[in-house]
């Protein structure tokens, strides 16, 4: 049976070199796409992932156990971009593309289709606010709680409500557009 994390954020603390290993071994992917999906590009996001383990690392004292590892240390990933972002000044997050694979009963042109379509969403996520962005990402790509992303975002559980519901009705809104854009 697998230790738990925080047995093992325990060991780390005890000084066991490769417990820190089995951290980043369970949330690298998580931490990588995170960062990549607010940075947009990839050897960024290769640098600043490593950098935000470096972060959770020192920061693995202040951990408190009441809530999931996972939340925690998105949360680290998601401070440390909005940071990066701030200096550098861009209004914008962007969504990483989805890697899509297509099942043997997909046709080329129902596969390009179904990218296309994930282009359209990815394009009018991008063009929401950011305080609008943020949740639909969280919610809907990396599936944590209403709770869970009030943690992140440090708001109060109305506002991510809130916040939830008028970005899916404004890009209900672009998506419909577009749509009759197409067809003239």
């Amino acid at each position: 049976m697998l230790p738990t994390d925080y047995d093992v954020i325990q060991s780390c603390l005890k000084g066991d070199s490769d417990a820190f290993a089995e951290i980043v071994n369970r949330y690298k992917k998580l931490i990588y796409t995170v960062v990549y999906r607010m940075m947009k590009e990839r050897e960024e996001a290769n640098d600043i992932a490593q950098e935000v383990f470096i972060k959770i690392y020192r920061s693995l004292d202040r951990y408190d156990p009441q809530y999931k590892f996972s939340t925690w240390s998105v949360k680290i990933a998601t401070n440390y971009c909005l940071d990066i972002l701030r200096k550098k000044k861009l209004n914008t997050v962007s969504v990483d593309e989805m890697i899509h694979v297509p099942s043997s009963e997909e046709t080329p042109e129902t596969s390009y289709l179904k990218t296309e379509r994930k282009q359209e969403i990815r394009k009018a996520i991008d063009d929401l606010p950011e305080k609008y962005k943020m949740p639909i990402i969280l919610f809907h790509e990396h599936g944590l709680s209403y709770d869970e992303i009030c943690k992140v975002l440090n708001e109060p559980l109305s506002i991510v409500k809130n916040r939830l519901h008028r970005a899916r009705h404004m890009l209900r809104g672009k998506l419909i557009q577009a749509r009759k854009e197409e067809v003239l």
